[in-house]
């Protein structure tokens, strides 16, 4: 049977468990959700998710560290979901989940855009809900009585294709990369041709990248259409062996640049100016013992210890579990020296600087 809430030990390691609300207020009317975990990478309330809640006219309280929701009176109504720093994904995702199952019409306004939540809503649409607008900042919702099971393939991961094409450009090497819809990062992919990568599209699935000498970057994060947040510390792993000067300019978490003081551990030549990381290119950057901070930066660290001289030891890899699968696998199918071992294993002389 489904219960109405989620225990802290699950939903402390992940962030997107709050996406559970929508879908527990749908089905049971209520919901009990501690408040969500995952990376520290700034500002990350969930205002959002509250407000789209109260205008559905759900109950809502914050005590003790538990969100408590009461959504028995819930109905349709119009919902702005935006906020100062753009639209949320998870409120995006969220309000659409309840909506689906709330009574009435329901008009979303200020929708995340992301392919995911495209994906989202053809998943619903395939299970019985009615949606209108898919694929834009407004969504219109009639709510039905109950949804069926569906059959749904989750499209690629973007984010995960892009990780590997950085690794690719920040060694030299040459990969292929199947699978994947180029369709979905096309301000990425424009961004690194731009820098003179050069990437051949076989077809909408597969990307060649060729190892080429890449100019300075410029990069500015912003919601879907724009260069994704979520690979803006890979990019600055890229950047910090890239000849010459990059700007990388974060719109979507501001303070997201926890990685910064680690890859000034291994050489990288890195100031910080408001939501700005101002790139010197090195010639190399030097193996050295890191502490990883988030998903991210996980990845980051491991792409710039990839191109680095000598070993690199990254510490704190659970975060990467979160957002890439078998990742050292895949690094070691391409030829990469890249191996994962328990903490019992560390260096005494790495464990002890960092206690």
């Amino acid at each position: 049977s489904i219960v109405h809430f989620a225990p802290y030990e699950l939903v402390r390691k992940m962030r997107a468990s709050i996406c559970l609300l929508g879908p527990l207020v749908a089905r049971l009317k209520r919901a009990e959700i501690p408040m969500p975990g995952g990376c520290v990478i700034g500002n990350r309330p969930i205002d959002l998710h509250v407000r789209a809640l109260e205008a559905l006219g759900a109950e809502v309280q914050l005590s003790g560290g538990v969100v408590k929701v009461d959504g028995k009176n819930i109905s349709g109504n119009s919902v702005f979901i935006g906020g100062r720093q753009g639209s949320t994904v998870t409120g995006t995702a969220n309000a659409l989940m309840l909506a689906v199952l709330t009574p009435g019409s329901t008009v979303l306004e200020g929708c995340a855009c992301e392919p995911e939540i495209t994906d989202l809503c053809h998943m619903l649409e395939s299970m019985g809900a009615n949606i209108q607008g898919t694929g834009s900042h407004l969504l219109k919702i009639e709510g039905v009585d109950k949804l069926s099971g569906c059959k749904h393939r989750v499209i690629p991961d973007r984010i995960e294709a892009g990780t590997y094409i950085l690794a690719g450009a920040i060694t030299g090497g040459e990969l292929t990369i199947e699978g994947i819809d180029s369709g979905h990062m096309g301000s990425f992919l424009d961004l690194l041709k731009t820098s003179g990568m050069s990437l051949v599209s076989q077809d909408q699935s597969t990307i060649a990248s060729v190892p080429t000498s890449l100019k300075p970057l410029e990069v500015v994060t912003l919601p879907f259409p724009g260069f994704p947040t979520d690979l803006q510390a890979q990019i600055c792993a890229l950047a910090s062996v890239t000849e010459g000067l990059s700007v990388i300019t974060e719109r979507v978490y501001p303070s997201r640049f926890m990685h910064v003081p680690e890859l000034l551990r291994m050489g990288a030549h890195i100031s910080i100016e408001g939501s700005s990381a101002i790139i010197r290119g090195a010639k190399r950057l030097t193996g050295a013992p890191v502490m990883a901070s988030d998903l991210r930066a996980s990845a980051a660290l491991i792409l710039a210890g990839l191109a680095a001289e000598g070993e690199t030891w990254v510490q704190r890899i659970y975060h990467l579990d979160r957002g890439y699968e078998k990742f050292e696998h895949k690094l070691q199918k391409l030829g990469a020296k890249v191996e994962r071992l328990p903490e019992s294993e560390l260096p005494k002389s790495i464990s002890s600087a960092n206690n």
